[in-house]
């Protein structure tokens, strides 16, 4: 199962991520307020808000980039660091791929770096798009690139998936391809915490949903909840409840 906001968090055995009372503070402004949450294997979540709630300071929380300022982190039991770098597979919001290399450098390195990378993959994937591995990246397009990275992440066999706006500021084309792409190449027993402002794009492959608002979770729920109680999209239901908030 999936939840929760506030300070009450249910307890699962299966649990692969869990935020309890996570906080962070940079100086006076508090970026993330006592933030909970836990995410079972096969789910895919939304991570939902407009720029300036948290998701970015949350999901480098998740990877260790950054240290909560109280709260607790777990990641398949433990806390962010070396030994869960193994098992959580990171796409960042801007690219961190040095133009210089050549997309099969950028093989060599995942298969020596990740244990779990399967290059194989990665290769059939790469052929599938007529992307020459000998290219360097910098003579790809912003699309290609994109796809490029998306491949390197998802060709990990890892636990847990983070996403940093995947398919922001690429065309319809190749945003299509990486949909796909996440939809089919992780396995039942991994999940999938996915930071978009695109909502009607992805909603299709969300399970649940987290709204983030000024630091602080709003709503958490399944998407099919929303739809059953509701009777609207994600989409229109987010736009609704960030209207009214701002009211």
């Amino acid at each position: 199962m999936f939840l929760v906001a506030g300070n009450f968090m249910t307890q699962t055995s299966d649990t692969l991520l869990r935020l309890q009372d996570v906080s962070k503070r940079f100086g006076k402004k508090t970026a993330l307020d006592h933030i909970s949450l836990e995410i079972a294997p096969g789910r895919m979540v939304g991570l939902l808000g407009s720029n300036g709630s948290g998701k970015s300071t949350l999901i480098k929380l998740i990877n260790g980039l950054l240290v909560p300022s109280s709260g607790q982190i777990l990641i398949c039991g433990q806390a962010p660091g070396p030994e869960t770098k193994a098992i959580v597979s990171y796409l960042p919001e801007r690219t961190y791929l040095p133009d210089t290399v050549r997309v099969k450098g950028l093989l060599s390195f995942f298969k020596d770096f990740y244990t779990d990378f399967d290059a194989a993959k990665a290769e059939e994937m790469l052929q599938k798009l007529d992307i020459d591995p000998s290219s360097p990246l910098k003579t790809l397009s912003k699309g290609t690139r994109e796809k490029v990275q998306l491949i390197m992440v998802m060709s990990r066999r890892a636990r847990v998936y983070i996403l940093d706006e995947p398919i922001a500021g690429v065309d319809p084309a190749a945003r299509d391809y990486i949909l796909k792409t996440i939809i089919q190449d992780y396995s039942e027993d991994a999940s999938i915490l996915l930071s978009t402002h695109l909502i009607a794009d992805v909603e299709q492959l969300l399970d649940d949903v987290i709204f983030l608002k000024d630091g602080q979770i709003i709503l958490s729920s399944s998407v099919e909840e929303i739809r059953d109680t509701r009777h609207q999209s994600v989409d229109s239901y987010f736009r609704e409840v960030f209207s009214c908030s701002q009211n």
